[in-house]
């Protein structure tokens, strides 16, 4: 008997092995005692960090070399198999030389190459990194972004510093302390009502997006809206149709610059008339199952849709768009 697909495995960068419990970072002395053995784990200004040519894991620098105690604007992220692990600012040395490596959406791009590392985004190469890597640098990451972006104090202003080792901020003024902020975004697969997973799949792409690239769609949650409110909405207002049977599949940090994404399946008659939101939608469509099945025996090349001369370009394998889709395209 067919049952309703399951994503069967964790997104890219849902993994991770690291203890990162608030009792860690809310402990100076031990922080401080073990610092010289710890880890550091850099991130350039365009997001990168290094990796060994080759490698799963990251190329990380000893703790040591940075001083005798954590720098002011060093974040701990956690603590593995007895080492801590901490994120610092940083760039390659010298002058790197550009070389190709997988990016977003599964599309080669130029990286810097410095002494044997690679210096990758997130996007394009959280998938080629272990559970502990990815874990890391999602996480690294993320408090990056925020930090970037929470400089003032939200009540009256005014600058603030970082306390608890990264993990909050207090103002200068006053004393308030803010904490990181996650904004929850919902990211629907809707297939039609054919059994029990349908037998086509609504996706659309964005007018700024190449062309062939499609995804399921998603949106963020408004204030005082449930996460199932927000998929009927998001589907009504990007494509213009109902859906009914709204489920939670799994989750999955996207720290760009600070959202996490809530992954559903919903069901839609596909009979009823598809409109795209002008200006954010530039196209929506049903595909096959099989013609998303091929899309992921392609190899990453554009893979021919329907009859209407359309190719498919999938999610690149750090989205959890991409997870859903091929849990989808192989159920049953």
């Amino acid at each position: 008997m067919t049952v309703p697909f399951s994503l069967g495995k964790l997104p890219t960068l849902s993994r991770s092995t690291v203890d990162r419990q608030e009792t860690l970072r809310t402990n100076p002395e031990r922080l401080l005692a073990r610092w010289p053995q710890a880890e550091v784990l850099l991130v350039n200004r365009q997001g990168r960090t290094p990796v060994r040519q080759g490698e799963s894991v990251l190329a990380t620098r000893k703790a040591i070399s940075f001083g005798d105690a954590p720098p002011e604007d060093a974040m701990f992220l956690g603590e593995w198999q007895g080492v801590d692990y901490w994120t610092l600012p940083g760039e390659p040395a010298g002058e790197p030389e550009l070389v190709e490596a997988p990016g977003s959406w599964g599309i080669v791009e130029q990286v810097a190459l410095a002494d044997g590392e690679l210096w990758v985004d997130l996007r394009g190469y959280g998938d080629q990194l272990d559970d502990t890597a990815a874990g890391l640098f999602t996480t690294a990451q993320a408090l990056r972004n925020w930090h970037h972006r929470a400089r003032f104090c939200v009540r009256d202003g005014s600058p603030v510093h970082p306390v608890q080792f990264g993990w909050a901020t207090r103002c200068e003024a006053s004393g308030h302390e803010e904490y990181p902020r996650t904004d929850p975004a919902i990211i629907c697969l809707v297939h039609d009502e054919a059994g029990v997973n349908g037998e086509r799949v609504l996706l659309a792409r964005q007018p700024v997006w190449p062309k062939g690239r499609y995804s399921v769609l998603a949106g963020f949650v408004e204030a005082g809206e449930s996460l199932e409110g927000c998929v009927t909405r998001e589907i009504r207002e990007e494509a213009g149709i109902e859906v009914d049977q709204v489920r939670y599949l799994g989750s999955q940090p996207w720290p760009f610059p600070r959202s996490i994404m809530l992954g559903f399946a919903a069901r839609a008659d596909s009979s009823q008339p598809l409109r795209p939101a002008e200006g954010e939608i530039e196209e929506a469509l049903w595909v096959s199952r099989a013609d998303v099945r091929a899309a992921f025996e392609s190899g990453g090349a554009p893979t021919p849709i329907g009859d209407g001369g359309s190719t498919l370009l999938l999610p690149g394998n750090s989205s959890i768009a991409r997870v859903m889709l091929e849990a989808w395209a192989y159920a049953g």
